[in-house]
């Protein structure tokens, strides 16, 4: 069992030794639900966390929301209100974004693998595309021609470097993601050949980082490379999105992502953005940093197994509904999540447990010698730090289980 502790939590609150989600007791919005294992969002932590950051950034730096870290069609909506722009990744999440009331002009779409079909339903919605490779540029313009609208174009440049110390590495050497940037001057060309409405760059370096100067040397070396690019773009840029990869701490031992310097460092991009690309506004955009933090996934103890003197809990959730917390979702080596009991007051006996899920395989694991106060069937559990890559990244049809709920509190 490690002895290193998970970082404070901001929201959630233990109240009379009950977790409170949204100023009420999580046993009561279990009630509410009326079922487990299910996902809860708390729509005030999210208003003052989105709100506070998007006040703390510059003037001239515009907070976008990848949706694919959550997409929730009601957190969607709320989040088209607290934020610049979405980030899309398919047609099926453009039309989430759509129907939450997101305007198209600040949609992007993003992804390497888009089809004819999304490419011209990106055009006929009016969203703003990142050219991920030359493919696409014939199919846009052709989609363009044929519904008489311009077609909006960013050009994702996979650049010569990478973002130190990330969880998932997306640029440098060769990607799916994005053209690599010796090639950009001349996909550039063929871009005005053609009509196409260029507006600007997207660069994604990497995700999941918190050493903030990896961050800002990260965001630095891309503006670099934007700039040298635009030189050769022979139309003014507007856009200049420089990705994210800001991290939340998941596991023990690791500290929240001290913001500061990279705020400061965006304040200097911005200010000569102003001098060097006059009229670009600096995109920062950002997924699981805005709403990992608000969500909790809530499952029930349904057996309680002693097995030569371990002490397992089984619970109706497990990777099936949250693959990331079972470590089956980019970790080497199986880490926990922070994992609590519902209900912990001072006095009740605590043990080292393993809470695993119903399924018929030994990933199905949450937590591996947590330290939880004795727990019983029907009690509840609490995975932290699960408002992103939750449900929509799990394989929840897996072994014929229900699909879990997921609330907006």
């Amino acid at each position: 069992m490690s002895t290193l502790p998970h970082a404070p939590r901001r929201a959630f609150p233990r109240i009379d030794g009950e977790i409170h989600v949204a100023g009420q007791p999580l046993s009561r919005l279990a009630a509410r639900v009326g079922s487990t294992p299910f996902y809860a969002l708390d729509r005030g932590f999210l208003r003052q966390h989105v709100g506070g950051l998007r006040a703390r950034l510059p003037a001239g730096v515009q907070l976008h929301y990848a949706m694919k870290a959550n997409p929730m069609p009601a957190l969607v909506a709320l989040m088209a209100g607290l934020v610049d722009g979405i980030d899309v990744a398919s047609a099926g999440e453009l039309q989430v974004a759509l129907d939450a009331g997101a305007a198209p002009a600040h949609i992007s779409f993003a992804g390497p693998g888009k089809r004819d079909a999304e490419l011209r339903q990106a055009v006929a919605a009016g969203v703003l595309v990142n050219i991920e490779s030359e493919r696409e540029v014939p199919l846009l313009a052709a989609a363009a021609q044929q519904l008489g609208l311009p077609a909006r174009v960013a050009v994702r440049v996979n650049p010569p470097f990478e973002l130190k110390g990330s969880g998932m590495r997306m640029g440098g050497g060769g990607r799916p993601f994005g053209v690599d940037a010796e090639r950009v001057p001349a996909l550039l060309t063929e871009i005005s050949h053609l009509g196409l409405g260029f507006e600007g760059f997207h660069l994604y370096a990497g995700s999941q980082n918190l050493n903030a100067a990896a961050l800002v040397e990260a965001q630095r070396a891309c503006f670099d490379l934007a700039l040298s690019l635009a030189a050769q773009a022979g139309t003014p840029v507007r856009s200049l999105n420089v990705g994210g990869g800001w991290g939340v701490p998941y596991f023990p031992g690791e500290q929240p992502l001290d913001e500061a310097p990279v705020i400061a460092g965006l304040a200097e991009l911005a200010a000569r953005a102003q001098a060097e690309l006059p009229g670009a506004a600096l995109v920062v955009e950002l997924g699981r940093y805005l709403v990992a933090e608000a969500g909790i996934y809530v499952a029930r103890v349904l057996d309680r197994k002693v097995s030569r003197g371990q002490v397992f809990l089984v619970t109706d959730g497990g990777l099936h509904q949250h693959l990331a917390a079972s470590g089956n979702f980019g970790q080497v080596f199986r880490r926990n999540y922070p994992l609590e009991a519902a209900v912990d007051r001072p006095g009740l006996l605590r043990e080292p447990v393993n809470v695993v899920g119903p399924l018929c395989t030994p990933l199905d694991r949450l937590g591996d010698l947590v330290d939880l106060p004795q727990a019983q069937p029907g009690d509840l559990l609490v995975v932290f730090q699960s408002g992103a890559y939750g449900a929509s990244a799990s394989p929840q049809d897996f072994l014929g289980h229900p699909h879990c709920v997921e609330v907006l509190v």
